[in-house]
């Protein structure tokens, strides 16, 4: 017997991706509550929590298929340049940096659209020309198009986000295909690039970072610090961790930043190697889905914004983790839903809904739906 009233719609969640976002997001908040003794960011972070998970809701159960369109990646990428330059002209400097935009009591750094715009840009670029990677012009175009958003970050100046999006700029082409001559190419202009940076791009303080990441111990009391500290709460964890609201360096501010920059090693410090092995699994799990996401698309340009997404939190884990465990210079990382602050959560939860609905609504669509459409020469 057939029914002629119409079925409610139902939410589409993939809880194959929420499920471990969400555990990690709260894992976070634990770590930085101070359980009523003192100030905490924890009361702060739920709600930007409840308004990122609105947010995925709200992406996964519309069509986004439309971020596919040429138009709209370009209006993105638009919005991103005008944005990153408005924060030369308007934006107080925070710590040294003209980062972030500042609204009364919320926040918005512009980087993070930037990351979700480059993704987007080089997903559609891809899209149409990974037959044709091998053309090394097409590696110089999409370069050009990275480059110009690398460069106004760089200028903040914000040395940490600037790595993350050649990260996924290089990732991208990674997986695109790109040939092992080119490969070393691209090592080679690498290699310019940072020297020329070493010489007249970074500021001296971030010489000095660098420069106390070779041996941190030689000034604990100055550029080492944050490094030494953070070390020091992470071999202090050992397996079990010293319990969830026990951790010294963090709770009593041994650990600068620990809620942001250094939330691994707070983490790493109340929960041990245990809780860092659960950590780890949860990103793998996320990772995980994700590839298969990629792997199912049903157009090109949804397989190369998975694998962006991918390759975003990736990148970012493994940056924070490796500063956190004295691998890496100090350049001011967070790490993937765990970091207190809103505008970078709420745009991974975003990315996870964009790519929910096109895995949503794309098989419903042919490959390649963009075959006329043309950008970039």
């Amino acid at each position: 017997m057939f029914s002629l009233l119409p079925l409610r719609p139902r939410l589409f969640i993939d809880w194959t991706l929420l499920l471990p976002a969400l555990t990690i997001s709260l894992l976070g908040i634990l770590t930085i509550s101070t359980f009523g003794e003192g100030a905490s960011f924890a009361p702060r972070q739920m709600l930007w929590l409840a308004i990122s998970l609105c947010v995925y809701l709200g992406m996964s159960k519309l069509d986004m298929s439309f971020i596919r369109r040429t138009p709209v990646v370009m209006a993105m990428y638009a919005l991103a340049l005008a944005l990153l330059a408005s924060l030369l002209l308007f934006a107080d400097p925070v710590q040294g940096a003209r980062a972030w935009f500042s609204f009364g009591p919320i926040s918005f750094q512009p980087a993070d659209f930037a990351k979700l715009t480059l993704i987007a840009l080089l997903a559609k670029y891809l899209s149409r020309r990974h037959v044709e990677i091998g053309d090394f012009r097409h590696i110089i175009v999409s370069g050009i198009y990275s480059l110009a958003l690398i460069l106004l970050i760089l200028v903040e100046p914000d040395m940490g986000n600037a790595i993350i999006l050649g990260t996924i700029w290089l990732g991208m082409m990674l997986v695109s295909g790109i040939s092992k001559k080119h490969l070393i190419i691209l090592g080679l202009i690498g290699l310019v690039v940072a020297s020329l940076l070493w010489f007249e791009g970074l500021k001296p303080y971030q010489r000095t970072r660098i420069i106390s990441f070779v041996n941190p111990a030689a000034d604990i009391q100055g550029s080492g610090y944050n490094a030494y500290q953070a070390k020091i709460a992470v071999g202090s964890g050992e397996l079990f961790g010293k319990g969830i609201g026990y951790g010294t360096q963090s709770k009593l501010r041994f650990l600068p930043e620990y809620q942001t920059d250094f939330i691994f090693a707070a983490f790493a410090e109340e929960w041990g190697f245990i809780g860092v092995a659960l950590l780890l699994s949860m990103y793998a799990l996320l990772f995980a889905r994700l590839a298969q996401i990629a792997r199912e698309s049903a157009t090109n340009f949804d397989a190369f914004f998975t694998l962006g997404v991918l390759i975003l939190f990736a990148s970012h884990v493994a940056i924070h983790a490796g500063i956190n465990i004295g691998l890496l210079p100090v350049t001011g990382t967070t790490i993937p839903f765990m970091s207190s602050g809103g505008s970078h959560l709420v745009l991974e939860f975003a990315a996870l809904g964009i790519v929910t609905s096109l895995a949503r609504h794309g098989r419903a669509t042919v490959r390649d739906i963009s075959a006329n459409e043309y950008f970039g020469g």
